[in-house]
């Protein structure tokens, strides 16, 4: 099934996006683990047209949350209002209640809002008034935010920077990729004659093959010591928390499969590593008086810890 589902997927999106052949597996990845991904990079990229020909191509219902600092909790997760004709309260689902979600620049909420966010991300459900409602399945947040700009911002909480599974940088362009980008939209929106290329029942079926995936003690092991390493390292001030060692397990497994492979290498737990635990590191304060940062000290963990080897 994945064999067959993900190049269509790929092909599908890359008829709006040029190039990022990688960063648009990476997301395919985190969709094999029914994880969320938070697109961080600046302005006019393409994170939320990244967003919509992904939600597209799965052929799930969609909505999109443009967070602004006025934006309330209930405008996320719905209410519940009073019908004079049955004179009883009825709910009123949020957009939230879909099977994709774009929180469109998800830094400029306030923390009560981007908290309403946290039951759903991690257990699928919405408790609105104290009735527990569950998600769609499959449910995926797609968030995008801008790392710039800090004036009208209210920066991620760690506790929902954790339930990203994964955090993708988009990137600028090669020139001849942007010149197509022009040629391409300069005509029409290929968003608007994009169609989908599978089903919610495939993608399920998809998710719940990649648990398949076989994982050796050893690379077991390997994961292990790449995230006890980051609670050890005294530049490190929050390592990553056994979510993210999850997170990285299953990201390797979704790659692997990504590669046509019933098995995980170092390489996948190594190409993986720093899109799961980067975005969930603290530096101490003192390494960043020093220019330190997350990924580059992930990068020297990486390269201390012994790679396993087949015997």
């Amino acid at each position: 099934m994945i064999d067959e589902v993900v190049p269509r997927l790929r092909e599908n999106v890359q008829k709006v996006i040029v190039g990022k052949i990688e960063v648009i597996d990476m997301a395919l990845a985190a969709i094999l683990c029914e994880g969320h991904i938070l697109f961080d990079d600046v302005p006019g990229i393409g994170k939320t047209t990244l967003a919509r020909a992904l939600s597209i191509s799965l052929g799930a219902t969609f909505r999109r949350i443009q967070f602004t600092p006025d934006l309330l909790p209930s405008d996320v997760t719905g209410i519940n209002w009073f019908n004079q004709k049955e004179q009883s309260f009825e709910y009123r689902p949020g957009p939230v209640m879909s099977q994709v979600v774009l929180a469109d620049e998800i830094n400029r909420a306030t923390p009560r809002t981007q908290s309403a966010l946290l039951e759903a991300m991690q257990e699928r459900q919405v408790t609105v008034d104290g009735v527990t409602r569950p998600t769609p399945r499959p449910f995926l947040v797609l968030a995008t935010q801008n790392p710039i700009e800090l004036e009208g911002t209210f920066p991620l909480p760690e506790a929902q920077l954790d339930r990203f599974l994964i955090s993708i940088k988009i990137g600028y362009p090669e020139k001849n990729e942007e010149d197509q980008i022009l040629q391409r939209f300069g005509e029409q929106d290929p968003l608007a004659r994009l169609e989908a290329v599978t089903t919610a029942e495939e993608v399920i079926t998809m998710q719940e093959q990649r648990k398949s995936i076989r994982v050796e003690q050893t690379i077991r092991g390997y994961i292990l010591d790449i995230a006890r390493s980051t609670r050890e390292n005294s530049e490190i001030e929050l390592g990553a928390s056994p979510r993210a060692t999850l997170a990285l397990y299953q990201t390797s497994q979704a790659w692997a499969a990504l590669q046509s492979r019933d098995y995980v290498l170092p390489d996948d737990v190594k190409k993986m590593a720093p899109h799961v635990l980067t975005h969930r590191l603290i530096v101490a304060p003192q390494a960043q008086l020093r220019g330190r940062e997350s990924a580059a000290l992930l990068d020297d963990i990486i390269g201390e810890i012994p790679v396993p080897v087949e015997a």
